[in-house]
């Protein structure tokens, strides 16, 4: 039987790319728990204000609500064996950043997922990553050739 696998998914929340790794993972029965971030921006936005009460600055709005957040992404990002940080172009995922260097400082193993246009914007981000893939179709792979070591077959 094969080891369980924790698999942390950070960074922007505006696309597919999570459910297609899950679909993929899926598909391919890799033995795979996906966790992430809560994404649902509102919620991660105002958690803070909405559990400790209001704020008279956005400032202090946001620590609450970031802080709160962390409690949840460094405990994930610790269980996890693998994290995988998702960087779009239309948004700065400034949090997905933290996230690599901090699961980096675990010594967790790291991979990027962006499209070529941001590799130099975030080329010390992939340097510290031990994978950097275009696709989530490629961290489907790159997680089945991690796990099972074997490649996907040609279809």
């Amino acid at each position: 039987m094969s080891q369980h696998w924790e698999i942390y998914l950070s960074g922007e929340i505006h696309t597919d790319w999570r459910d297609r790794i899950a679909a993929g993972v899926r598909d391919a029965g890799l033995p795979v728990e996906l966790t992430g971030p809560v994404s649902d921006h509102a919620s991660s936005d105002d958690c803070g204000v909405a559990i400790l009460g209001p704020e008279t600055s956005d400032f202090w709005k946001d620590q609450k609500g970031a802080r709160i957040n962390a409690i949840r992404t460094r405990t994930l990002i610790e269980r996890a064996d693998v994290v995988v940080v998702r960087f779009g172009d239309k948004y700065r995922q400034w949090n997905a950043a933290f996230d690599a260097g901090y699961a980096t400082a675990c010594g967790t193993p790291v991979i990027t997922l962006h499209d070529p246009a941001l590799t130099h914007a975030l080329k010390e981000v992939d340097g510290a990553a031990l994978a950097v893939a275009e696709t989530p179709e490629q961290v489907v792979d790159i997680l089945r050739y991690v796990i099972e070591g074997r490649l996907r077959q040609p279809e």
